[in-house]
Order: structure tokens, then sequence, then C-alpha cells
């Protein structure tokens, strides 16, 4: 009969942990080029127990464009962490929800693995749950006072028109903007 250390290592082997590296098991269904990028992305990222700068994470998970925009959504107020607004150097960690209001919408993410370098899209939506409410939909409403390409230049009575439709569309008054009178 095999003694129980023996079993143990039978088990490991079994649950692709080897010989207690710490390795985990492939994931099932999952790319080999997006795994071997979270395997990167991982050991680059900060040890158990370390923290990542909110800016920094935010940057990281593709969430903002550079980290400046990062930075610069902080101190204006536009992310939370956990409900409470943060400084830029704001320490995140894992299981942490960060909600970030950007480009017209909220976005509400629950961090799920902490990495500091910028990853591709796929390794990057690994890094968090998104729980954010959906987009809201585009509008399929024409642009106002648009013309044609090659329409040539618009006469008085297209101008007229275009004027009369943009000040339609805007919160000015039928005078123009800000009550002047229009230039008739």
């Amino acid at each position: 009969m095999a003694s129980e250390d023996e079993l143990g290592r039978d088990r490991d082997a079994a649950e692709g942990g080897g010989a207690g590296n710490g390795a985990r098991p492939p994931a099932v269904g999952v790319d080999p080029q997006v795994a071997a990028a979270v395997a990167a992305a991982e050991a680059a990222g900060p040890a158990s127990g370390e923290t990542v700068r909110a800016d920094s994470w935010i940057w990281a998970v593709r969430l903002v464009k550079t980290r400046s925009v990062g930075a610069a959504a902080c101190k204006g107020g536009h992310v939370r962490v956990n409900g409470e607004r943060v400084k830029p150097a704001h320490s995140v960690r894992v299981g942490d929800e960060v909600r970030l209001r950007h480009e017209g919408r909220e976005r509400v993410v629950v961090v799920k693995r902490l990495i500091r370098k910028r990853v591709g899209p796929p390794v990057a939506v690994q890094c968090y749950v998104d729980n954010s409410p959906p987009p809201p939909p585009r509008e399929a409403v024409a642009p106002i006072g648009l013309r044609d390409r090659g329409a040539g230049r618009p006469t008085k009575r297209d101008r007229r028109e275009l004027e009369r439709l943009r000040d339609l569309g805007g919160l000015d008054g039928p005078s123009g903007p800000a009550g002047r009178p229009g230039n008739r």
C-alpha cells in the first residue's frame, strides 16, 4: 500500500501542481497565446500581498488610454475604489470594486488580478470582472447641417436654412446664440 506522502504527490501531479512549484493547471478552452501572456503578466506583476497604484492599474487593464489620463481621472474625482474617491497613488487590491466615469459612461469593475504593465485586450479582460451597465444606444440621427460632398458652395438661401436648423437643434432661442439678433 502507498504511503500518505506518495498519495499526496500523485494527487498534486494529477491536479497539475507538480512538485509544489505553485504553477496553475492550464485553463480549459483558453487560447495558448493568451495563457502565455497571462502567465507573463502575472510574472511581471506584484508578489502576493502587494498592491498596485489605482492610476497604474486602470491604465494596465485598458480602462483608460494613458496613465496620465488615469491620474487626471483620479485627481478629478472620477475614480472610486469601494465607494471612496481616491488619489492616483491609492493602493488597489484583489477584490476591490473600482468605479470609473470616463467618456460619458461609468465603468464598474471588480479587481480579479493585479498587474503593473499594460497588456493586450484579451489578457486585460481576465484581470477584472465587468459589472458595468450597458452603454447607452447610439442614436441614428443624421448630423444637422452637413452637406453632400461635391454639392458646391451653399447659396444664401441654403445658408439661412442651415442656420435655422442649427437654431432649432440647439438651446438658443430663435434670435440666435446668447440672445443676439441674427445676421440677416
